[in-house]
């Protein structure tokens, strides 16, 4: 069991060169831009603060667990320990797990499932499944983690269909458009190391960190936009940015200008 803990005892291993920075982190670039989890993950709980009261709670969740997603980051990273990868991998599975019972559409549940508390149960009774089976060949974990973002793209896709506010629309294409930076450079840093070693620039993982939370911060506040509209449209949610809206750059969130108090007012 104690193996389990040990320095590089997981079969992944980036293209970064093991101990170059350090002696104590066996990949110090990997491990510091994991830092980046701590920095957009309490700046959105914040931010999405009134949203969550007014759908759900378990809004915060999401970027809570993003946190811890991002602490057992740095730990795998710095130790590349086989209890590292695990906890990163199975942290991310979770997050996905919440964002799915929280916002995936009404309309497209199975014909079985009566309301969102029964498919919440099934995501539960799923991801404890697919955490138990992440065990068997944990070299394969990362590639299926990343193949649900395949789904993510084509729910997002159906949602899109009839939409012409040019707000959401151009939202949902700059989402597009960080992950398709963070995959390639995920992909590229796995099957095209040699290449990056020659060029002494093994640093594209540690970008994935950072275009990763940027995309789901982006991909997260469209979909939660559209569930806004079905779910609570008397909040009439709106995209906003921060720090200011009127910036052609900036970070994502939802918007409330309406109240389930005022509506019961009325």
């Amino acid at each position: 069991m104690a193996g389990a803990f040990a320095y590089e005892s997981s079969e992944v291993d980036w293209c970064e060169d093991n101990y170059r920075h350090s002696d104590s982190v066996v990949e110090y670039y990997n491990t510091v831009s994991s830092f980046i989890f701590f920095i957009f993950s309490p700046l959105m709980l914040y931010l999405l603060h009134p949203y969550a009261r007014e759908r759900s709670w378990a809004v915060h969740l999401v970027w809570t667990m993003m946190i811890f997603v991002g602490l057992f980051s740095i730990y795998f990273h710095m130790t590349l320990s086989y209890v590292g990868q695990m906890l990163d991998e199975i942290s991310i599975l979770w997050v996905l797990a919440i964002g799915y019972a929280l916002w995936f559409p009404r309309r497209h549940f199975p014909n079985f499932i009566k309301n969102r508390s029964e498919f919440s149960i099934l995501v539960f009774l799923t991801t404890v499944f697919s955490t138990l089976s992440s065990f068997a060949k944990p070299t394969v974990n990362a590639y299926a983690l990343n193949c649900i973002a395949l789904h993510i793209l084509y729910c997002l896709g159906l949602e899109l269909k009839g939409c012409t506010n040019p707000k959401v629309l151009r939202l949902a294409w700059v989402s597009v458009g960080w992950w398709v930076l963070a995959i390639g450079c995920w992909l590229s840093d796995r099957f095209l190391c040699n290449f990056w070693k020659r060029i002494n620039f093994c640093y594209l993982h540690s970008i994935w960190h950072i275009l990763i939370v940027v995309a789901t911060a982006h991909g997260s506040t469209v979909i939660a936009y559209f569930d806004a509209t079905h779910e609570i449209p008397y909040a009439l949610p709106e995209i906003k940015y921060w720090p200011r809206d009127d910036w052609p750059v900036g970070l994502p969130y939802i918007s409330v200008k309406g109240s389930s108090r005022t509506q019961k007012k009325c």
